[in-house]
């Protein structure tokens, strides 16, 4: 028989098969053999069944892979049955890789949807905005970001790094229907808008060129979430007139859902001319060149903008400037991209903490079945082998842990989406699962599953199995002193989940800093809303004041209110600003004043104390005299060691031409108030800035705000409200309302947006933790049952046992300790731009993270230490 052997084996000569292959071959001709077969007979079956001595090789090759993966099944449905068996095991594993892989999974999908694929648009990442940036001390003017029609102009043609620029500019559209007026957010556009974003409309047709010419028929498009809200996705509205602003306008297109160019309600065209029905200035925005950098646009633009200036003294630049150009999407989501950013690696720290609960948890089973594995390597199991059975073992903790994340993922997503503050993200931004997504949950599984199984893996690598057949214990490896692997293991979850925690801790610092800012006045109880007027009826201030009145009289007998007032903007997040001149004071520098029109109730309705001299009388206001209130700020910036009172003061804002204000006019300052903050709330360092009260009737400004401070619940006034404003002329639309507490939390949105979510993902770390600990704990007490048998049997006291497996765990806890805190303060350098009024170094947030760990460890190495106390020595001699 063995030359039939030898001639079988002759074609694949030089070639290594399986073991296992050329046992089967020899066998079947050894079985034939001795079956009565002739030699021939059974070499020729060989041939038959193997495709002939020519075709060995190929087929060889065919079985190893059909045996290979006979192998895969045969462990895959040996891991199976193992996990079923023990079930708890399973069910503790899962959740920490599903924990770990769902928390990964959204916080990829967020970042992949927000900063890598957030707009629809064509060539977006080649889209960029610009400003001019004051290089000198401006007083607090840090630029413009609008321009005038002759700046878009120059900017348009004389430019060598755009494919193509576009302009717009915001603004409120009244839309009258015949019973009642809406007010909407319009976007004026120039006509090659619509072909520079690439996007069609869904219905009907874009704004042409045609459309911007003199004389052309006035027409808009609407944006789809307004054509589904306000006019039920009716077709027939296409090719309608409607009244905006006072004005017939045809509807010409719908946009699809995903376009919301500008955030508007609306677009209209902009007509590139003087006197045109639009904001007479434009924000620009352009498509760079394939290979133009930001720097090359933004030194063209410099030299368009510098040769401008010279040739318009009236350019309102100051004496030194630049260009400065920033991306789109930089413009769009400023400092909420490092927030993103930051929480991305704060998910991917919980991974790692996840992936070392569960190797830990692997590695302790593996530990346990030495003996298998040493039974299994005495019957012809290779070392491969048994790690590879280790490994698929890790893979289906890691596929179940994956698809059950992948749920998580899901329900846990449109939790985070609706944490998103308003206006972090672009509209347009859809944050789903999607295939990249779902292709990076698949590349966690098979991470998680090389780091999970590594543990094991090289814990049976690097150990002889052989003496596990003769061993008494449940694993040589199994005590402390054989159990560095899993101790480093749990020390490596003990400093991850420490990063975490102090990452949290520093972000609640700095938000309770924030909503704690003393702003200078209180917010609370304080409603406002802003009415927009029709352009015809209210061009002249004479008309705008005699509505300011009435409406002030009504609001004040409304029930519930205390006082009321009229004002420009809304504070303290909105501002305007003026340069400053003051008789007799020459200045280097520029001086800026942050203005407001108001009436003479705004004092007492937002909370400031006179200070010195008198505030607004009603006979002031109504006679819109030229006197002025100043804050403290402003008396000590501009008049050191002088008193204010008496002297004047002029806004040079109120000399623009296309202002209905009284121009080249002197304000005599009548009194001094207290100052409150107009920005930078997370200081509570910083000072404020000038400001200065003008009485509300100098002015025709459209923009008026009226507000009432309340001694109830100010929410439910405003419906009565809006039905005074409707009381007197109906015609006059809400742009907006609601109350200055709530502005204000949306200016905390933020910072709370990523507290909660960070706060969250160090939770999940801190229970991972606790289950690392306790498990390990809990299985080394099992393992040292025999030996506590033995002390407890020689007279060791139940505090000496607890004392021992204590000390043996808060070691474990003091060593990740030992690693967290150094490997936090690097960490927490890349949060300092997310974190104000607390230091990075913070000793209070160190010392409580430290503090909530030890009692953590504590507790999780209480109930196995416990346990240990009860062991009956009787048992134990004998427990194996």
């Amino acid at each position: 028989m063995r030359w039939l052997l030898r001639l079988f084996r002759k074609p694949v000569t030089g070639k290594r098969l399986d073991a296992e292959l050329r046992f089967r071959l020899e066998q079947q001709i050894a079985d034939d053999i001795a079956g009565g077969t002739a030699p021939e007979e059974a070499l020729r079956r060989a041939r038959l069944e193997f495709g002939g001595l020519e075709q060995t090789k190929e087929d060889c090759r065919n079985e190893h892979w059909k045996i290979l993966l006979e192998n895969l099944f045969r462990d895959l449905r040996y891991a199976l049955r193992g996990l079923r068996k023990d079930r708890r095991f399973s069910f503790v594993t899962i959740l920490a890789l599903a924990l770990g892989i769902g928390s990964a999974t959204v916080m990829f999908s967020v970042v992949y949807n927000v900063v890598f694929n957030p707009l629809p648009y064509k060539d977006f990442n080649r889209w960029i905005v610009f400003r001019i940036h004051g290089l000198t001390n401006v007083g607090g003017w840090k630029g413009r970001s609008w321009f005038s029609i002759p700046e878009f102009l120059a900017f348009r043609d004389q430019n060598h790094v755009f494919e193509e620029m576009v302009g717009s500019e915001t603004g409120a559209v009244l839309y009258d229907d015949g019973k009642s007026s809406r007010v909407y957010q319009g976007a004026y556009v120039t006509t090659n808008t619509f072909n520079f974003y690439g996007i069609p409309p869904l219905l009907g047709r874009a704004i042409s060129t045609e459309d911007a010419t003199p004389g052309a028929p006035p027409v808009f498009v609407m944006n789809y979430r307004l054509w589904r809200v306000d006019f039920n996705q009716d077709t027939k509205i296409l090719g309608a007139t409607f009244l905006l602003n006072d004005k017939p306008m045809t509807l010409v297109g719908i946009m699809p859902p995903r376009f919301n160019a500008y955030g508007a309600d609306m677009w209209l065209p902009f007509v590139l001319s003087s006197g045109a029905d639009h904001p007479g200035t434009i924000s620009i925005m352009a498509r760079l060149k394939p290979g133009v950098t930001m720097q090359t646009a933004a030194a063209d633009l410099d030299v368009i903008e510098h040769r401008f200036s010279k040739a318009d003294p009236g350019a309102a630049n100051p004496e030194q400037f630049a260009i400065v150009t920033q991306s789109l999407l930089d413009s769009l989501l400023g400092n909420f991209r490092k927030t993103l950013y930051a929480l991305l690696v704060a998910v991917l720290l919980l991974l790692l903490v996840a992936c070392s609960n569960v190797a830990n948890l692997l590695l302790a089973r593996a530990t346990v079945r030495e003996r298998e594995m040493a039974m299994r390597a005495s019957m012809g199991a290779t070392r491969g082998r048994l790690i590879r059975q280790l490994l698929v073992e890790s893979f289906v903790l890691a596929a179940m842990a994956s698809f059950a994340g992948c749920a998580l993922a899901y329900l846990g997503l449109k939790a985070v989406v609706a944490l998103i503050p308003v206006g972090m993200i672009p509209e347009e931004t859809a944050i789903q699962m999607n295939g990249p997504v779902l292709l990076l949950s698949l590349g966690i599984t098979i991470l998680t599953t090389l780091l999970c199984g590594l543990a094991p893996t090289l814990h049976v690598a690097r150990n002889d199995l052989q003496p596990r057949l003769t061993g008494t214990g449940k694993g040589l490896g199994g005590s402390f002193r054989h159990g560095k692997l899993r101790a480093g293991l749990v020390i490596t979850e003990v400093a991850l989940s420490i990063v975490l925690l102090i990452g949290a801790g520093l972000l609640l610092r700095s938000f309770f800093v924030l909503t704690r800012v003393d702003l200078g006045f209180n917010p609370k109880n304080v409603l406002y809303i802003r009415p927009w007027f029709p352009h015809d009826q209210y061009k002249s201030a004479e008309k705008q004041n005699v509505f300011t009145r009435q409406l002030l009289q009504r609001m004040k007998a409304l029930p519930g209110v205390s006082s009321v007032s009229e004002s420009m903007l809304v504070p303290p997040l909105a501002w305007d600003w003026s340069d400053t001149i003051i008789p007799g004071k020459p200045h280097a520098e520029r001086w800026v004043t942050r203005f407001e029109l108001c009436s003479e109730g705004y004092f007492q309705t937002i909370g400031l104390q006179l200070v010195r001299g008198r505030l607004f009388s009603e006979g002031d206001v109504d006679a819109a005299r030229h006197v002025t209130v100043i804050n403290q700020t402003l008396a000590r910036q501009y008049f050191p060691n002088e008193d204010p009172l008496g002297r004047r003061i002029k806004f040079q804002i109120l000399d623009r031409p296309f202002l209905d204000a009284p121009h080249d006019t002197y304000f005599e300052i009548i009194g001094i108030v207290t100052d409150f903050k107009t920005r930078d709330y997370e200081d509570p360092s910083w000072q404020s800035s000038p400001q200065a009260y003008l009485p509300y009737s100098i002015q025709g400004f459209s923009h008026r705000t009226f507000m009432a401070r309340t001694s109830v619940n100010p929410d439910p006034l405003l419906q009565s409200v809006s039905q005074e404003i409707w009381g007197i002329d109906p015609r006059v639309g809400i742009s907006n309302s609601g109350s200055i507490e709530r502005s204000l939390k949306k200016f905390y949105s933020g910072p709370q947006f990523e507290l909660v979510t960070l706060g969250l993902f160090a939770c999940i770390g801190l229970v991972l933790v606790i289950i690392g600990i306790f498990s390990v704990m809990a299985y080394t007490v099992s393992l040292q049952t025999h030996e506590i048998g033995i002390r407890v049997a020689l007279g060791a006291q139940q505090q000496n046992i607890l004392g021992m497996v204590l000390d043996k765990g808060l070691r474990l806890v003091v060593a990740g300790i030992a690693i967290g805190l150094p490997a936090s303060y690097v960490a927490t350098r890349f949060l300092a731009s997310q974190i104000s009024g607390v230091s990075v170094t913070d000793p209070w947030t160190y010392g409580a993270v430290v503090a909530v760990i030890l009692l953590v460890g504590l507790a999780a190495c209480f109930l196995p230490a416990r346990q240990a106390t009860r062991v009956d020595p009787l048992i134990a001699l004998r427990y194996e």
